[in-house]
C-alpha cells in the first residue's frame, strides 16, 4: 500500500495513543498548569536544539565552498565524533533527572553534588574519547573508505577532538540549569554560539587577519573554540548567578562523591547506550542506502535532515518532559508524575502531525530547499526524495512520541529497560525489516524507511506501556528510601518558574 494512503489513518492512531497517556482529566486547573510549565520549559530548551544544530548546518555549508572532497572528509570526521560525542553527552545527560528529583524532594544538597560528579564523568568520558580519537585512523582504512576522505576526516579530527572535554561539561552544566527549569540561560548562550562558529570558521578555514588558511582542521578548530566558548561562558554564569551559585558546584569540584558519581554511571550508561542504539540506526540505514546507489543516498539524506530538523521539537520538549516527571517523582506525586509525562507526550505527537502534514502536502518545495528542482540532472533524485517524505510523514509521528515517551521514563530514573527496549526494536525490527524488505527483498530506498517506521512505531508503543506500569512503583520507591540513601534522584527538568 503506498505510504500516502496510510497517512491519515496513523496521524489519527497516534494522536490518539499519544493523549492515551493522560489522565482521564478534563481540561482541568492541573492540567492547565502542566501544559504551562512545559511548553515554558520546553520552548527555551528546543530554541537551544535548534542552535546546536544550525552550527552544523553552517559547517556543512561552508566547507561546501572547499569542494566535494572536503565536504566528503567532513561528513565522515563529523559522523565519527558525534557518534562518540552523543552517547557521552546521553550518559552525562543522567545530571538531570538526578537534579530534577532532588529539586522535587527539596534536597539541595543532592543538587550541587550530583552536578559535580557529572562533571567528573564528563572529564572522564572525554579522556576516553580523546585517547579513541586520536588513534581512529586505522580504523577508517580498515573499513574502505577513500583515502581523500580518511585524510580529510583525519586532519578534522585532529582539531575537533580537543573539544570533546568542553562539549561534555557543557552537557553536565546544562543538564543541572534545565533541572532547575531555567533552560533560558542555555538558549543564550547557545546561540552566541553560532554567531561564534561562523566567525571562527570563516577566520580559519580561509585565513583572514593575518591567520594562515587551515581548510578542514579549521573547522574543527572553530568548533573546539566554539564547545569551549560555551562551556566556559555556562561555568561562569553558574558560579556567579544565583539560584545556581547557591548549590555550590565549583566548591568542592576536587572531591570525588563516589555514591553519586556510582548512581550516576547507573543510570547515565543505559541513556548513552540508548542514544548510540538510536543513532546507529541511522547511520547503518545511510550505510544500506548507499549499497543501493548514490541517487538512494542523495534522495535519503533530504529526506533525513528534514526529518531532524523537525525532530529537535520533540526532543526538547522530551527533555522538558524528564524535568516535570523528574520533579514530580521526586515530590512523591503519583498523579502529577503521570500527567506530566503524558503531556509531554502529547504535546510531542501534537506537533509531529504538524510536520507530517508539511512532508505530506509539501514535499517538492521541501527538496528544492536542497536541489534546483528545474535541474533535469535532479529529477531522479527529486522524485525519490519525495516518495521517501511520503514514508517520513508517518516516521515523523513515531518518532516524536517515541523520544517523549523515553524523556519521562528518565524522569522515573528508569533507563534499563528502555535501553533492551531500543536494541530489540531499532536494531532487531528497525534494522532487520530495512534490510530484509529493502536490501535482500529489493525494496528499495523505501523499503529501508519503512524499516525505520517498524522500528520507531514498536519504540513507541512499548515505551509508552512502560511509563504507565512504572510510574506507580517509582514514587512508591521514592517514598521508601530514607533521605541518606537516596543520591541525587534521577528525572525530568524542572517545575514551573512561577507555581
Amino acid at each position: 500500500m503506498n505510504g500516502r494512503k496510510r497517512a491519515p489513518f496513523t496521524s489519527g492512531f497516534i494522536v490518539c495513543l499519544s493523549f492515551s497517556c493522560l489522565p482521564v482529566y478534563r481540561l482541568s486547573n492541573a492540567l492547565r498548569t502542566e501544559l504551562r510549565a512545559t511548553l515554558r520549559l520546553a520552548g527555551p530548551v528546543v530554541a537551544a536544539q535548534l542552535a546546536h544544530i544550525s552550527m552544523g548546518f553552517v559547517d556543512t555549508v561552508m566547507v561546501g565552498r572547499l569542494g566535494p572532497e572536503a565536504l566528503a572528509g567532513v561528513a565522515l570526521g563529523n559522523t565519527i565524533f558525534f557518534f562518540f560525542a552523543i552517547m557521552g553527552m546521553g550518559m552525562v545527560r543522567a545530571v538531570g533527572p538526578m537534579v530534577s528529583q532532588a529539586v522535587g524532594a527539596k534536597d539541595p544538597t543532592a543538587v550541587g553534588r550530583s552536578v559535580r560528579q557529572g562533571l567528573w564523568l564528563a572529564g572522564g568520558l572525554g579522556l576516553l574519547v580523546l585517547l579513541i580519537l586520536s588513534n581512529i585512523e586505522p580504523v577508517l582504512r580498515w573499513t574502505g573508505q577513500r583515502p581523500v576522505a580518511i585524510d580529510g576526516a583525519t586532519r578534522y579530527l585532529d582539531a575537533i577532538r580537543w573539544g570533546i572535554l568542553p562539549f561534555l561539561g557543557f552537557a553536565a552544566l546544562r543538564s543541572f540549569v534545565e533541572g532547575l527549569s531555567r533552560p533560558l540561560p542555555v538558549t543564550l548562550i547557545s546561540f552566541v554560539g553560532v554567531v561564534v562558529n561562523i566567525g571562527a570558521n570563516e577566520l580559519l578555514m580561509f585565513g583572514h587577519w593575518g591567520l594562515p588558511a587551515l581548510g578542514l582542521a579549521g573547522t574543527g578548530w572553530a568548533s573546539t573554540i566554539v564547545f569551549s566558548v560555551l562551556f566556559g561562558a555556562l561555568a561562569l554564569f553558574v558560579h556567579r548567578t544565583a539560584p545556581f551559585a547557591e548549590h555550590g558546584v565549583f566548591v568542592r569540584i576536587r572531591e570525588p562523591d563516589p555514591t553519586y558519581l556510582r548512581e550516576l554511571m547507573r543510570i547515565g550508561a543505559p541513556m548513552g547506550a540508548s542514544r548510540g542504539v538510536e543513532s546507529s540506526l541511522f547511520t547503518i540505514t545511510t550505510v544500506m542506502m548507499g549499497m543501493l546507489g548514490t541517487t538512494a543516498l542523495a534522495a535519503h539524506q533530504i529526506a533525513l535532515q528534514c526529518a531532524a530538523f523537525a525532530f529537535m521539537v520533540p526532543l526538547g520538549i522530551g527533555m522538558a518532559g524528564t524535568v516535570r516527571v523528574g520533579q514530580t517523582a521526586g515530590a512523591r506525586d503519583e498523579a502529577g508524575a503521570r500527567r506530566a509525562g503524558g503531556v509531554a507526550m502529547g504535546l510531542a505527537t501534537l506537533f509531529m502531525v504538524g510536520t507530517a502534514v508539511l512532508f505530506w502536502t509539501l514535499p517538492r518545495p521541501l527538496v528544492g530547499l536542497y536541489l534546483d528542482l528545474s535541474d533535469p540532472g535532479n529529477a531522479e533524485v527529486v522524485a525519490l526524495a519525495v516518495q521517501l517524505l511520503g514514508v517520513a510523514a508517518i516516521f515523523q509521528l513515531f518518532d516524536g512520541l517515541q523520544v517523549a515517551a523515553h524523556g519521562a521514563l528518565q524522569g522515573l530514573k528508569d533507563t534499563r529497560v528502555p535501553m533492551v527496549i531500543a536494541m530489540i526494536t531499532y536494531w532487531g525490527l528497525g534494522l532487520g525489516t530495512g534490510y530484509l524488505w529493502g536490501v535482500w527483498g529489493g525494496g528499495g530506498p523505501e523499503a529501508l524507511w519503512w524499516g525505520l517506521v517498524v522500528g520507531l512505531a514498536a519504540a513507541a508503543a512499548l515505551l509508552v506501556v512502560r511509563f504507565h506500569r512504572q510510574v506507580e512503583r517509582a514514587v512508591r520507591e521514592e517514598a521508601a528510601a530514607p533521605a541518606e540513601e537516596r543520591p541525587a534522584p534521577v528525572s525530568a527538568p524542572a517545575a514551573p518558574l512561577d507555581d
